[in-house]
């Protein structure tokens, strides 16, 4: 049985879920981000449990084969940008998520956009400037090296985007310190 898990979005929340599922006395054949696998079905008790243990930490159960597609699409991309050292220039996102669904990219792209209220683009992007975001209030790398970092094709590619988003340019929002950034799962 495998269940999709919303808000799924970093290795923290991978063990958030894996100690509910101990306090449960539930064993799961894997965790992975947004979706969890047992070798059996779960009693409607437990699936009722585990429902109530992870909504407390913000996390959903999906049933909707359209909302676990976008899920699935969001965690890839997560994952691509947050999780990776570097994002090559010449990635291409949507040949990466074709690729690990098997599933044509028009239809994702056209069930994403209804569903999530953005387009795949747009939320790669947004993902993006949140990294941005992370890597300058980190301090350690200068905007040349997050352009780079993130596949920007220069800095002043990254600076409009970012300011076309957040309203402030980069240099302005490393000065003001303030933590502006906001969660994945929110995005």
């Amino acid at each position: 049985m495998k269940l999709a898990i919303k808000n799924m979005v970093c290795q923290r929340c991978v063990l958030v879920v894996k100690q509910e599922l101990e306090k449960l006395d539930l064993v799961a054949e894997s965790i992975q981000l947004g979706e969890v696998t047992f070798a059996d079905e779960l009693s409607e008790v437990s699936l009722d449990d585990l429902k109530e243990r992870l909504a407390f930490h913000g996390f959903e159960l999906l049933d909707d084969r359209k909302a676990v597609l976008i899920e699935k699409v969001k965690n890839i991309i997560v994952t691509l940008i947050h999780g990776s050292e570097e994002i090559a220039v010449k990635r291409n996102f949507s040949d990466i998520i074709a690729q690990q669904l098997p599933i044509d990219y028009n239809y994702i792209s056209s069930i994403f956009s209804s569903t999530a209220g953005v387009t795949i683009e747009q939320y790669i992007i947004l993902q993006r400037i949140e990294r941005a975001k992370e890597l300058l209030v980190y301090n350690e790398l200068s905007l040349s090296e997050i352009s780079y970092k993130l596949g920007y094709s220069n800095v002043q590619h990254l600076s409009t985007q970012f300011k076309k988003i957040t309203g402030l340019t980069p240099s302005y929002f490393k000065s003001i310190k303030d933590s502006k950034r906001n969660p994945l799962d929110q995005l």
